[in-house]
């Protein structure tokens, strides 16, 4: 008999996505996907991430604008375990007062997850600078994650 792994609700997966901070994205390659780390912020409707403006996920995405993100939540033995896998589309957000907010939220974010000023540095700022500069600064996109097509959300049920 095939064990299969039970899914999530809505709730359960919502949580964890507001809960986690640190997702994967994997982009469309010519050949091969291709997988990097990012932060991100849940407003409760959309998932945004911030991202340096160079390297090779700004030119997968000039191809193609359709990825999936994946978020997990495990213990070391792994006796505890959660996933979600989103499928979707990633546009830019162009409206100056929600990227103002989303940047704060990303602050607010770093700021209650007790993150170190190093984390700057994969958002393309020095690490050196205060946390706050990111609101200043022009130095990151802010990427939404829209149209999402498909969601696998699973766990164990300890």
């Amino acid at each position: 008999m095939i064990f299969k792994i039970p899914t999530m609700g809505k709730e359960e997966y919502d949580s964890l996505v507001k809960d986690s901070y640190v997702s994967r994205i994997a982009f469309l390659g010519d050949k091969y996907p291709y997988i990097a780390p990012f932060l991100y912020v849940f407003d409760g409707k959309y998932m945004y991430f911030l991202s340096t403006k160079y390297g090779r996920k700004v030119e997968l995405l000039k191809n193609s604008p359709y990825v999936s993100v994946e978020i997990e939540n495990f213990s070391k033995d792994m006796s505890y375990y959660r996933f979600i896998t989103l499928q979707g589309k990633i546009v830019h957000e162009e409206d100056f007062e929600k990227k103002t907010e989303v940047k704060k939220k990303f602050l607010e974010m770093i700021s209650s997850k007790n993150l170190s000023n190093s984390v700057l540095e994969a958002l393309g700022q020095n690490s050196d600078d205060p946390i706050d500069s990111l609101l200043t600064s022009n130095n990151t996109h802010i990427w939404k994650l829209t149209e999402v097509e498909d969601i696998v959300a699973l766990k164990n049920e300890k």
